[in-house]
């Protein structure tokens, strides 16, 4: 891991939520491998909600097409709750729609499957605004705020 993915990903938690276990344990692995902290995974929308209700990440990779309650609908709730967290959106099958919808529901970005490495890293850098921050920095901006 280089020096810039260290410090874009220093202490960031994530919430994976996808209903295919692979899929999950995928992208669980890239994840540690760059230093993000997995702090929880879900089945659907549903489990996606109580978690990031339990669980407050800063990250949230979620699947669109999933039982129960799908990722656009979770995507509305989890926004509407936790503004704050960051959300991308995943699809193995995508079209304009689908990434239009998560973009207007507030999606801060998308990802592709199969999943690669560089495309992974590099939509969650761009997209979680703590990005190049440090923990002691993190932590003074979000005291300003409160």
């Amino acid at each position: 891991m280089s020096a810039s993915n260290a410090v874009a990903s220093a202490g960031a938690k994530v919430l994976i939520v996808d209903d295919h276990e692979l899929t999950r344990a995928l992208l669980r692995s890239i994840l540690r491998s760059n230093d993000y902290e997995v702090v929880g995974e879900a089945r659907d929308g549903i489990g996606a909600l109580e978690l990031a209700e339990r669980l407050r990440p800063d990250i949230i990779c979620m699947d669109v097409v999933m039982p129960e309650m799908g990722g656009l609908e979770a995507l509305q709730a989890i926004k509407a709750l936790h503004p704050q967290i960051v959300v991308i959106m995943v699809s193995g099958t995508p079209s304009v729609a689908n990434v239009r919808d998560s973009i207007q529901g507030g999606a801060s970005g998308f990802i592709i499957k199969p999943y690669k490495v560089g495309k992974v890293l590099d939509t969650l850098r761009l997209a979680w605004p703590a990005a190049g921050k440090t923990l002691p920095d993190r932590h003074n901006s979000d005291l300003e705020t409160t």
